[in-house]
């Protein structure tokens, strides 16, 4: 099972960055006033209960940590849309996805390395 842990602050960030050096971060950006974000939390959910992947899911709630949403964007260079996946490796982020595009099934195929890589 994957590992998930919620950030909410600047300094957690920083961290998770550095983590990324060593293993595969799914950042998870939600919005719990969104059902789209509901729904793609639903699928986020069944990917932690059902993967076998060493990887660390991090969820930050735009509204509630705001500040830490902001940086994201600003550190990543990705612009903001919520519900978002990112997929960090060595601080940078490889592969994202919004909206109606977030699923169980996509976010496997992404560490797997079937997908297009991200060109920013």
């Amino acid at each position: 099972m994957a590992e998930f842990r919620e950030i909410t602050n600047t300094q957690e960030l920083s961290e998770i960055l550095n983590e990324s050096c060593q293993r595969k971060i799914i950042l998870f950006k939600h919005s719990t006033t969104c059902p789209i974000s509901g729904r793609a939390w639903g699928e986020v959910q069944n990917f932690i209960r059902e993967s076998s992947d060493e990887v660390l899911v991090v969820m930050i709630k735009v509204i509630e940590s705001r500040p830490v949403s902001n940086l994201v964007t600003e550190t990543l260079g990705v612009l903001h849309q919520s519900p978002q996946i990112l997929l960090i490796e060595n601080s940078q982020v490889m592969w994202h996805v919004s909206h109606q595009q977030i699923t169980q099934d996509r976010i496997k195929k992404a560490l797997d390395g079937e997908t297009q890589p991200l060109i920013l």
